[in-house]
């Protein structure tokens, strides 16, 4: 049979683009569907500031009239910038589990990158690291946390038979309440003291003053993740836009501020695992019901997800980043949360894969970012 592969420019192929994984997925128990809304809102040149300085096509490969794949071609000037390297990324892969299909869409994502004036593609990434990133290769088990991917077990072996190499993974931690090391708990309030002495405080973000409190910890951010490997530093309003779309969802008892002498130096953010009611969302519509499961659902949301952490490098090792940890998890089991998970976290990034073991918490995913020379 053919599979042809058309652009996607208008509404009404991006709505099948974003729709195609929910048919591809119906069958499996851990699949969560994205939040329509959401996905809109990424895709949209208008609404996304990404959009100021990247460009961005779309691809559906189609069989008899039916979607049997999609993917996105990327080209993020500012990685380009940052980096200064001509690389390239693909995202939004998914298929049938048919080979020829996958690379088919591979071909056109790789040929619109050559065309770009790239040499090297990089993925998956939804459109960034900023974003969602990482093919999950270790832990199918279990349906992803908030703002995670999933994927088929296969997609793997169909990039890496198209050529693609391993360029870096990223860990998922899981921690149980009755597994933490509550030694580590208690240690923390002697590290608390010893910062305090130092001149370092603990607090808690205040959302009244959103706003005010998003300037410093945007600087942080850019500054913390800096050396961090396919760290790109947003835009201003890159930024902006990422804070305001977890806005709803942020507990301020887990949003968790280090400042000294009143500079902030650290932060950390874990946000209510919303994927346990997404997932009974039928295509990720808030509408007409959808928005009621959300609202009435997040009370019986018994788990977290530790999406930010960072300290400035003047600061690291001593300790903020254990009393951050421990705070995010007494105030999780005081509020009947039973587990979290703390993702992702480089593979190379040994301080903070320690401080995670040194609590106890265990690796128990594992996502994959890809590489390929266009280059020949």
């Amino acid at each position: 049979m053919t599979t042809n592969i058309i652009e996607v420019n208008d509404w009404k192929w991006k709505k099948r683009f974003i729709d195609f994984p929910h048919d591809l997925y119906k069958d499996d128990p851990n699949y969560v569907p994205e939040i329509f809304l959401g996905q809109k809102d990424l895709l949209s040149e208008k609404s996304n500031p990404f959009f100021q300085h990247a460009k961005v096509q779309l691809f559906l490969a189609l069989r008899n009239g039916e979607i049997v794949g999609r993917i996105a071609a990327i080209r993020n000037g500012k990685y380009i910038e940052f980096y200064e390297k001509n690389a390239g990324f693909f995202g939004f892969f998914d298929v049938i589990k048919d080979y020829e299909v996958a690379n088919l869409l591979l071909d056109t994502a790789v040929n619109w990158l050559k065309a770009q004036g790239l040499d090297t593609a990089i993925g998956p990434a939804n459109f960034s690291t900023n974003d969602t990133a990482g093919l999950l290769v270790e832990g199918f088990d279990s349906p992803p946390v908030v703002m995670m991917t999933y994927n088929q077990a296969y997609y793997a072996e169909f990039l890496e038979r198209y050529g693609f190499h391993k360029q870096m993974d990223l860990l998922a931690y899981r921690a149980d309440h009755a597994s933490v090391s509550q030694k580590s708990i208690d240690l923390s309030e002697k590290l608390k003291e010893r910062l305090a002495q130092r001149g370092v405080t603990i607090r808690t973000v205040q959302m009244k003053k959103f706003k005010e409190e998003l300037t410093p910890v945007r600087e942080v951010y850019k500054a913390a993740w800096d050396k961090n490997w396919g760290f790109v530093p947003p835009t201003d309003a890159e930024f902006d836009h990422m804070a305001e779309g977890m806005k709803m969802v942020i507990d301020p008892d887990f949003g968790v501020l280090a400042e000294h002498n009143g500079r902030l130096v650290g932060f950390a953010l874990a946000v209510p695992d919303v994927n346990t009611i997404a997932i009974k969302m039928k295509k990720g519509r808030l509408f007409p019901f959808g928005i009621f499961k959300l609202l009435l659902g997040k009370s019986k949301i018994k788990s977290l997800r530790v999406i930010l952490l960072g300290i400035l490098p003047e600061y690291r090792r001593m300790g903020i980043e254990g009393v951050f940890y421990a705070h995010i998890i007494s105030k999780s089991k005081a509020k009947g949360y039973t587990h979290g998970e703390a993702s992702w976290i480089l593979e190379d990034n040994l301080m903070m894969n320690q401080a995670l073991l040194n609590i106890g918490a265990k690796p128990y995913k594992r996502y994959r970012m890809y590489e390929k020379s266009l280059a020949g």
